[in-house]
């Protein structure tokens, strides 16, 4: 997997995805930014829910679940001093469907935190709290 971030002015740069997707970052203007795109650690946020989402989805429809949305809300903490790492995480789920089982999903989110998510297992390894919660939403 490569990438490459190129400068583009102030605190603004583009990252280009090794399969040739691009995402601007960018920092606040306090900070010689523009406010015009995400800033890296909340990219980083963004990645975690992506790889989790992406894991749970996944195990749910292998599983035959009757998903209609999933949605991944993510809350994170960081440190005070610099480096400002984060130092814990909190993954909710809300996941919809007409049917579901509440025990799938909670299979599903289990199975990506405990043995899927790379960026998550990566995260906790390094010392960064992560914990999950889900809720099932019934549809019509």
């Amino acid at each position: 997997m490569k990438a490459t971030i190129k400068w583009v002015d102030g605190a603004m740069f583009l990252g280009e995805s090794g399969s040739g997707h691009s995402v601007v970052m960018d920092g606040p203007a306090d900070h010689g930014g523009r406010n015009m795109g995400v800033r890296p650690m909340e990219m980083l946020l963004l990645g975690l829910g992506g790889c989790t989402s992406f894991d749970v989805m996944s195990i749910l429809t292998k599983q035959r679940q009757p998903v209609t949305n999933c949605v991944a809300e993510l809350e994170a903490e960081r440190a005070d001093a610099v480096p400002a790492v984060f130092t814990s995480i909190h993954v909710h789920f809300k996941v919809t469907g007409k049917g579901l089982k509440e025990s799938s999903v909670e299979r599903a989110v289990k199975l990506s935190a405990e043995k899927y998510c790379s960026a998550s297992i990566m995260l906790e390894q390094g010392g960064v709290k992560i914990t999950h919660s889900f809720e099932v939403i019934e549809t019509e």
